[in-house]
This record gives structure tokens, C-alpha cells and sequence, in this order.
């Protein structure tokens, strides 16, 4: 597999990011979900060369990328790292991607700056999210130790909320994401103020539903279909708002769609990103 691994400096952060492919080529910039980092897309990016350049970001707290100095992990301040990033790079026109905390991102995003836009895939989230997967995932955060066992003991931990994924994206997503502490132990990458924010169970209040009707940009909603995230309801009604939006379900998959059921998700968005 062959990227470089480059850094920026927006709005205050330094961002890591990875960079897959020929800079001529039509760009993709994939936006992890909470708790990920840009090796997450390791599978899809591979899969989108030779035909697209794969710009695939740490987010801000995720990753090798700086914490939020003011612990501002809002929709709207990441959506501006977004607008940020593709700026230095000088980048026109794009497809975006976005995974759950990353989709929601992208919505926010993609209605401020439709024009920079030529297809936008949100997966396996919306405006409204049920509330049994987001307890999941806030209780799987909130309890998680500081310091970390080893690496099979977090492939563990992570398995138990998300079963369906598949056990080698899921070892190599582990494998990414923990860095050594001065001790020698391991810990998260991702910023310990998320934790802060799930334990205190503080919430972006935006409003996603109003933007859906400006994004004019080719839309496609991908949802799991055993997803405790992103209902079937929510779903349609994100489909139907939308200008130009599809929604397909992928079968066996929950709300970790790209990992769960990968080779599927990828045939999807290769064929979204190449209508």
C-alpha cells in the first residue's frame, strides 16, 4: 500500500493526514467516525486507486493530529477544518466521505460549500440518532481505561460493542490507533477530552435537518442494515430531503458499515463515485 503521511496547520491544530495516489487524479477526502483515525480507510483507499487520489484526514483529537486547545470538538468548528484542509491543498472540486461523527461533519460542511462538492456520501448516520446506539457508544467510551492492557485486550473491548466488524480491519484499526505512553504502556491516540465528553454526556446541538435540502451535489446515504445508529425511518426521510439523494442498506452490516461488511461497502462507493 503506498501513501505519504503529511501534516497541515488550520484554525490552530496541526492535522495529520494520509495521501493515497496521483495528485492529477479526481480527489476523495474521507472523515473518520469518533474514536477512528485515517488509517480506518486503509481498505476503501486502496480500493479507489488508480482512478481517484484518497486524502484521508486525522481529525481534529484523533490520530497523530493535535487536540482542540479549547476542547472545541463541535460540528461546526470541524466542518471548518474541512473547509480548511482542502483549502491549502488547493482543492477545487472533491467527493467527501464521512463515517458517523465524519458523516455529520460532512452534511454540515457540504451545505456551506455545495459548490466545491461533486458527490457526498454520508454513512450510517443523520440529524437524529437513536438513542440506544448512542448510549452504546457513549458507555463503551465513558468506561474505557486511560491506560491499555496490550493490543489484543482493546480488539477485545472494541468487538463487544461493534460484533459484526471484520476481526482483521478490526486488529489493524487497534493496531493504529493506540500509542506508547513515556512508561511504556499503551493508551488511545484519540484525545482524552472526548471521553471527558461522553462521560459529562454533552452533545452538539446543530441541526442537521435544515441543511439537507441545500446540498444539491449527487448524495449517497449508506446505512447498515442491522445499524442501532442511523434508523431505517431517519434514513429515508434524509433521502427524500435531499435534492439528489439515494439511500442503500448493506446487509449483515451495523453501524461500522466499511468494516463490517467491506468488500460490499466498497463496490457501493466505487460505483457512487464513478456515475
Amino acid at each position: 500500500m503506498s501513501f505519504v503521511e503529511c501534516t497541515v496547520k488550520v484554525n490552530g491544530v496541526t492535522l495529520h493526514y494520509l495521501d493515497w495516489g496521483a495528485a492529477d487524479k479526481p480527489p476523495v477526502v474521507l472523515l473518520h467516525g469518533i474514536t477512528g483515525h485515517a488509517r480506518v480507510w486503509d481498505h476503501l483507499a486502496a480500493r479507489l486507486q488508480p482512478e481517484h487520489r484518497v486524502l484521508a484526514l486525522d481529525q481534529r483529537g484523533h490520530g497523530d493530529s493535535d487536540p482542540a486547545p479549547d476542547h472545541d470538538y463541535g460540528v461546526g468548528t470541524m466542518a471548518d477544518d474541512v473547509a480548511a484542509f482542502v483549502g491549502s491543498l488547493r482543492i477545487e472540486r472533491f467527493a467527501l466521505v464521512g463515517h458517523s461523527m465524519g458523516g455529520r461533519i460532512a452534511i454540515k460542511y457540504a451545505a456551506d460549500h455545495v459548490a466545491h462538492l461533486d458527490r457526498l456520501v454520508i454513512i450510517d448516520i443523520g440529524p437524529e440518532i437513536n438513542l440506544a446506539g448512542l448510549q452504546r457508544v457513549r458507555e463503551m467510551m465513558a468506561h474505557s481505561p486511560e491506560r491499555i492492557e496490550s493490543e489484543e485486550w482493546a480488539v477485545e473491548y472494541i468487538r463487544r460493542a461493534n460484533p459484526l466488524q471484520d476481526i482483521d480491519l478490526l486488529r489493524a484499526r487497534v493496531r493504529h490507533g493506540l500509542k506508547r505512553l513515556p512508561d511504556g504502556q499503551l493508551t488511545w491516540k484519540y484525545a482524552k477530552g472526548l471521553r471527558d465528553m461522553m462521560r459529562e454526556g454533552r452533545r452538539d446541538a446543530v441541526d442537521l435537518w435544515e441543511p439537507l435540502p441545500r446540498i444539491s451535489c449527487p448524495t449517497l446515504i449508506v446505512r447498515g442494515a442491522e445499524s442501532d445508529i442511523l434508523s431505517a425511518e431517519v434514513a429515508k426521510k434524509m433521502a427524500d430531503r435531499l435534492p439528489d439523494g439515494r439511500l442503500v442498506e448493506i446487509e449483515g452490516a451495523g453501524h461500522t458499515v466499511p468494516a463490517d461488511r467491506p468488500d460490499e461497502f466498497v463496490g457501493q462507493i466505487r460505483a457512487f463515485l464513478g456515475r
